[in-house]
């Protein structure tokens, strides 16, 4: 019978701890995607998700020591993610804005397609919510996190997580209606 993974994930702490490099690249192999697809969500551009998430692994590798193994790593990990893609986020506001080098082409996409177009359609609203909202939703959503391990790992208490959770599927659904992605309701979502 094999130990359970959580033993697992402490053995391998202990061995990155010791300087073993192929520990350390087990342990960035074992949470990169779930990681990344944190940074993706939060900062909707593959380069600064990319960017964010090694920036992560680099703090998480380098701060270890300071992981308590009475609680769980996965959250601890998500809340670095976050912190890089909130400072990621920041950073974007105080450049100037681009000259508008990209040309816009219109969106032509066959009916067949229109689940990854709605998909694409979430993502880009998802980018227009608050960041602190954003990393609960995806936390909760996408990462299947407990509001309880979200609290933890944002440092925030239970209550605002689940306002922040709340507060990011209103403007979500809202962002869409204001596209026209999803029509307006007789029932429509009363603002807070």
């Amino acid at each position: 019978m094999s130990p359970p993974a959580h033993e697992d994930l402490q053995t391998l702490v202990k061995q990155c701890l010791e300087g073993n490099q192929s520990a350390m690249l087990a342990l960035v192999d074992r949470f990169r995607g779930q990681v990344f697809g944190l940074c993706y969500r939060m900062l909707g551009q593959r380069q600064d998700a990319e960017d964010a998430a090694q920036e992560t692994f680099v703090r998480v590798l380098r701060n270890l020591h300071r992981w308590d193994p009475e609680r769980a790593f996965e959250p601890w990990l998500l809340a670095i993610a976050g912190n890089r893609c909130r400072t990621a986020i920041s950073t974007r506001r105080r450049r100037p804005a681009g000259e508008g080098l990209i040309e816009q082409i219109p969106d032509n996409t066959p009916d067949e397609q229109s689940a990854a177009s709605l998909s694409e359609e979430v993502h880009r609203a998802l980018a227009t919510v608050r960041p602190e909202y954003r990393q609960a939703f995806v936390l909760f959503h996408e990462q299947e996190l407990s509001y309880a391990e979200i609290a933890e790992a944002m440092e925030v208490p239970l209550g605002t997580i689940k306002t922040w959770v709340h507060r990011a599927r209103r403007e979500l659904v809202e962002e869409l209606r204001r596209r026209g992605v999803v029509p307006e309701s007789r029932h429509a979502v009363p603002r807070v």
